[in-house]
């Protein structure tokens, strides 16, 4: 029933994997969206799409913002001097009331559109009133600015307070094993939170998917099943400050119950962990994903320990040993296993089964005065259940 797996290796080699992954190690998801029309697809949701795009295509963004809309304005500006004459090409006469004071081309039309919208104002080029026109797109391009500045400011601290960075700092162990634990059969992992500040409210919890390809070639996620996993402290609210073993139990309920060491390697699976917390420093809440397949579960195998106290009273973790495992003895096949200590259960039931104590009394209806009232109203003695439709004949 029991087999030790050989190999010195404590993390051998992986055999190849007939189908891609659908979350990778790291907890990307391998799914490309292929839609039609992409630009409209972007404008629905213009700004998660800025949030989630990448930092060199923020920065571009942000460029191209600021310069576009001064280099639009500037138009504008060059256009409200021109129909006024205010140009040195249109040479404008000495009591020419100008709209714009030293705007006399495009370049400084431009110059004087950023000093507007970044409010520098150096002095030399100032609006001087005799134009409406030029009061409303003062206003305008204010305004516009106040917008620009808002928006880009709120992207660039969006995406600076993404949690992405804060769930790489949570690891997993590149293996899983499954070995005995607490006389139970159990597929077992570890995780770890790489820094000191706490993750608060963690919930951990797995699905298995399984996925196919039809006879057309199209690719279905035909099941995901739920995969519960704890710790013997529970599964909600974990205090986050070590490395913690989760373990999933394979009982009859279990997606593991039919696998054995030998048909373990030959399934396609793929067992999706997540772990769900909010960070303490920020308030964010945050995901970590993994995945493992069958040639990454480890049958036979247990984790090494990892903590250990020093001698100043610290608790010392050596990741070292944080994905390395050992062979154990375990059982070969998950329902061998069940079935035998369902019938162990079921002897030692049978064995210490209770015993009837005391002596029965079989005239107790007969001698107990506190039920004459049987007899007074015409029901048998002989039966003391009886509700009157067999009473002693002539009675």
């Amino acid at each position: 029933m029991f087999q030790l797996p050989s190999g010195p290796a404590p993390l051998p080699a992986l055999r190849p994997r007939r189908a891609p992954r659908l979350v990778s190690k790291d907890g990307r998801c391998n799914i490309e969206l292929v839609h039609g029309e992409r630009l409209a697809f972007f404008l629905v949701d213009v700004w998660t799409a800025v949030v989630e795009i990448r930092w060199r295509f923020v920065l571009l963004l942000v460029v191209l913002a600021f310069t576009g809309s001064w280099f639009f304005f500037s138009l504008l500006w060059y256009w409200i001097a021109r129909s006024n004459g205010d140009l040195e090409s249109q040479n404008p006469t000495e009591g020419h009331a100008r709209c714009i004071e030293n705007v006399h081309g495009l370049t400084t039309a431009f110059l004087y559109s950023l000093e507007t919208q970044t409010t520098i104002g150096y002095g030399g080029r100032t609006l001087t009133g005799h134009c409406g026109g030029s009061v409303a797109l003062l206003v305008l391009q204010s305004l516009v600015g106040l917008f620009i500045n808002c928006f880009m400011c709120g992207v660039v601290l969006a995406k600076l307070s993404l949690p992405r960075k804060r769930a790489r700092t949570v690891a997993f162990s590149d293996r899983a094993v499954i070995c005995l634990k607490k006389g139970r059969l159990c597929l077992l992992l570890r995780v770890a939170n790489l820094r000191k500040t706490l993750l608060i409210g963690s919930h951990i919890y797995g699905k298995l998917v399984r996925g196919c390809s039809t006879a057309d070639g199209e690719a279905l996620i035909l099941d995901q099943v739920d995969v519960n996993f704890t710790v013997d402290a529970g599964k909600d609210n974990l205090f986050f400050v070590c490395p913690l073993t989760l373990y999933h139990v394979i009982d009859r309920a279990s997606p593991f119950y039919e696998l054995s060491a030998d048909t373990l390697p030959l399934q396609d699976f793929e067992l999706v962990v997540f772990l769900d917390g909010t960070a303490e420093s920020t308030s964010s809440t945050c995901q970590v994903r993994t995945s493992y397949t069958p040639q990454e579960v480890m049958w036979g195998h247990t984790f090494l320990p990892i903590i250990s106290k020093t001698k100043t009273g610290k608790y010392r973790v050596d990741f070292s040993n944080f994905s390395r495992s050992v062979p154990v003895n375990t059982p070969h096949c998950a329902v061998c296993f069940c079935a035998d200590v369902e019938q162990t259960v079921s002897s030692c039931k049978h064995l210490h089964k209770p015993q009837k104590q005391g002596i029965d009394n079989p005239g107790f209806m007969e001698n107990n005065p506190d039920l004459d009232f049987l007899t007074q109203s015409g029901k048998g003695r002989g039966n003391p259940g009886c509700c009157g439709c067999c009473s002693a004949p002539g009675g």
